[in-house]
């Protein structure tokens, strides 16, 4: 439509007839006049709103479930941040007590012993020379430690020295082919060298080739001179296998060590020997037998059984 003075007058007319029309259908309330065309207005375009209705409202919700959905994976994302916190700190907290565990055994070790210990943590295993079974702590000449100082943990021994840096050492563990400690039976004071075999038990030969050794009896470090490497008392092993003695000279036994290799945490260095002598007192006490259960059957014979083959015998004749 052109901007013409006729267009202008037209528009003017159809503003007041739309504002007399809503002036009507106010005061009219109910009754208003115009009901029927607002019904009818109601009917024609009510389906296309709608329509547009349903066309829009699919987006709105979309958009809405994709800020829901932020907030939710927001939400996912700090518990699981919050969850794997809590595993690391109940984590930490296993391993602290593991560890306060570790050196518990090893203070009542050294407190049997009497041996003066400095604590130290395993850091590395292995070393740069060879195949070795060899483990590094984190302990070294700073901590006062020297070269030869047996090492132990709570359960027995575990090496000696054989490395010394400033903060740090190499340990030289039982179970390396190159370890040689010497042994003391316990309670019969038979002496051997033990020496080490890998993962397998630690092979001893007995300096009496007619000593009488059994399954299960134990073995204590027998000490070297000076207590250097070795001092006396430490738990080596348990017998687990005892070579016939064939009339040798020595005898072969093989034993499981009480530590375990492949399981060092917190150990501890030796760098004062004890004033006498431990002897067995370091072992931790024998396993107490288990009582084999016994069954007590009582038979009650019944009245019409003979009590007695002679009695049998009467009733026959």
């Amino acid at each position: 439509m052109r901007d013409t003075r006729e267009s202008r007058l037209l528009l003017v007319l159809l503003i007041a007839i739309a504002f007399a029309l809503i002036t009507v259908d106010i005061r009219g309330g109910e009754d208003s006049p115009v009901d029927g065309a607002r019904q009818a207005a109601a009917t024609v375009f009510g389906p296309i709103e709608d329509g547009v209705s349903s066309a829009v409202d699919p987006v709105g919700n979309a958009i809405q479930a994709v800020k829901d959905s932020g907030e939710r994976h927001d939400r996912i994302s700090q518990l699981e941040r919050d969850n794997a916190a809590l595993k690391a700190k109940l984590g930490s907290d296993d391993r602290n007590r593991s560890r306060l565990k570790q050196l518990d055994k090893i203070l009542k070790t050294a407190g049997a012993g009497q041996y003066g210990i400095k604590g130290a943590e395993v850091i590395a295993i292995g070393a740069a020379q060879g195949f070795s079974w060899t483990v590094t702590i984190d302990a070294g000449a700073n901590d006062g430690l020297k070269r030869d100082m047996t090492v132990l943990n709570g359960d027995g021994l575990v090496g000696r020295v054989t490395t010394v840096g400033p903060n740090t050492a190499t340990v030289l563990l039982a179970s390396d082919p190159d370890f040689t400690v010497g042994t003391r039976m316990e309670s019969t004071d038979e002496l051997g060298f033990a020496s080490g075999q890998g993962d397998r038990p630690l092979r001893v030969e007995m300096l009496n080739g007619k000593a009488k050794i059994k399954k299960g009896d134990r073995l204590v470090t027998f000490g070297s001179q000076a207590d250097r490497p070795f001092v006396p008392g430490v738990p080596v092993g348990i017998v687990s296998r005892v070579d016939p003695s064939g009339g040798d000279l020595t005898r072969t036994i093989y034993v499981t060590p009480y530590v375990s290799f492949t399981k060092l945490d917190v150990v501890g260095v030796v760098v004062r020997a004890p004033r006498e002598d431990p002897r067995d007192e370091v072992l931790p006490p024998k396993p107490k037998p288990t009582p084999t259960p016994t069954v007590t059957v009582t038979v009650t014979p019944s009245a019409d059984a003979p009590a007695d083959g002679l009695q049998q015998q009467q009733q026959e004749q």
